[in-house]
């Protein structure tokens, strides 16, 4: 089976038209990989999350990197045999049958399309707050419109712009915990000894255990968006060590920077007296403590920084399934079509015409509630898609032969045990969010419509490729 996958993903149509010097590096997939999914969800979404679970909130983070880190872990195995820019699309197609990549690969556009424009919301936001005579949208659009060009003209173009984008996210970081360590332990100009706060003012669970799994619901997706550094190793120099790269890389990364930056947070600050996120971000009120000049401005630059490199990535990936489902005749065919230097510009047009469309119904008719249903009707594609990658994963080993499991390059712990253990976790986490609040429940529900919707095409779509294959056979 291994050797059948890898033969499939030799020498195809992505393969020569990203080839030659239009690859990413090494050093693209490193940064990608390590600043990737850092975004506004860590430096203000995590904000919400301490408020609403206390310092517990640290094991909220903790929970949801591990079920992240299995679900990378099992598709790192599959990747490994056989990078694909089509990434788990492409796997579950193969393992599953047409059905799945059909629903994978629409479900996980469907949300890219809602982060584009959500990130550029953000940075125009945050680009209107330091031009307040320039209406908010101008700068939506000019983001847009910047990060298609850079996505049009090769993958290395993307690649470079992102890794310095990635660098700012992955400096302020560490300059954050380096600087917060000291803080917390009184070794910083004005400091105190601060540790206490883990337990004081109320105990680290103030709202009890509970609350933790209900936060496990909202960080999950703070981390989606790891799996883009897979789909990129496939158009690196050489995809096999980009993908080892980039799934060895996950676990430390989530609780270095997640994990470690939350712990300081709770740590730092106690956690009833953070401001609301609104006002200010966690990250931003830190940095005001620890009195370094000009903090607020710089918070605000790295958030732009964090905006600007989740649409950077979102343009991409979104652009690479699209793509991908098209040359599988999953959409339509004129979608697949590459510029010559290797990119699905179509698609990466096409990508972009959606975070319009949704940058102006969100400015134009704030009120109509469609934003938000595009939004939380994306909700939990992350989940979604990380129990595709645990089904794909344990069918995709289950039809090896001896000899091919013993040839994998990376293998999945505890086959298939820690895979169930990974659907158990996303099942789990859907049940705490229709008991929770009614903001969770609306994710769950417009979620379920969304896949609804897209699964009714199915017939269609299906009937389609039955022409098509016996066209092909007569």
């Amino acid at each position: 089976m291994a050797d059948r996958i890898t033969e499939q993903g030799q020498g195809g149509p992505d393969e020569a038209a990203a080839g030659g010097p239009q690859k990413l590096r090494s050093r693209h997939i490193t940064m990608i990989a390590l600043g990737g999914i850092i975004g506004a969800s860590l430096f203000v979404g995590s904000g919400n999350v301490v408020r609403a679970v206390g310092p517990a909130a640290v094991l909220s983070y903790l929970i949801g990197g591990l079920l992240v880190f299995l679900a990378m872990r099992m598709l790192g195995e599959m990747a490994a045999a056989r990078p694909a820019i089509g990434s788990f699309m492409e796997y579950a197609r193969v393992g599953l049958g047409e059905w799945a990549g059909y629903l994978v690969g629409w479900l996980y556009w469907y949300y890219w399309i809602g982060v584009i424009a959500f990130e550029a919301v953000v940075g125009g936001s945050v680009l209107g707050g330091w031009f307040p005579a320039v209406p908010q949208w101008v700068f939506s659009v000019v983001l847009l419109l910047f990060f298609t060009t850079t996505n049009l003209v090769s993958a290395r173009s993307f690649g470079e712009v992102e890794y310095w984008l990635a660098s700012i996210k992955v400096a302020a970081i560490i300059v954050f915990l380096a600087v917060g360590t000291l803080f917390a332990f009184g070794l910083w100009p004005k400091a105190s000894f601060s540790v206490p706060n883990l337990w004081q003012h109320g105990g680290f669970a103030p709202h009890g255990w509970w609350p933790i799994l209900s936060g496990v619901a909202i960080v999950i997706f703070s981390y989606f968006g790891t799996e883009i550094a897979v789909m990129a190793a496939a158009e690196s120099e050489d995809p096999a060590k980009g993908v080892r790269q980039a799934v060895s890389t996950v676990i430390w990364r989530i609780l270095l920077f997640f994990v470690g930056g939350v712990l300081l947070i709770v740590t730092i600050v106690p956690w009833n007296q953070l401001p609301n996120p609104k006002q200010e971000g966690p990250f931003a009120h830190a940095f005001t403590l620890f009195g370094l000049p000009g903090a607020g401005l710089v918070m605000n630059a790295v958030v732009l920084t964090a905006a600007c490199s989740v649409l950077n990535s979102g343009l991409y990936s979104a652009g690479r399934m699209f793509s991908a489902l098209a040359e599988k005749r999953l959409a339509p065919r004129v979608v697949a079509r590459k510029s010559k230097a290797g990119v699905p510009a179509v698609a990466v047009v096409a990508c972009t015409i959606g975070g319009y469309i949704a940058v102006f119904v969100n400015f134009v008719a704030p009120d109509s509630g469609i934003f938000d249903f595009i939004m939380n009707s994306a909700g939990l594609v992350a989940l979604f898609v990380y129990s595709f990658i645990a089904f794909t994963q344990m069918r995709t080993r289950h039809k090896m032969t001896p000899q091919e499991r013993a040839g994998l390059k990376l293998k999945m712990w505890l086959h298939p045990w820690l895979g169930i253990l990974t659907v158990l976790g996303v099942v789990a986490i859907i049940v705490v969010m229709l008991l929770t609040d009614d903001s969770a429940r609306t994710q769950v529900w417009t979620s379920i419509v969304s896949l609804a919707v897209i699964a009714a095409f199915w017939p269609l779509v299906r009937r389609g490729l039955s022409r098509k294959q016996e066209m092909e056979d007569e």
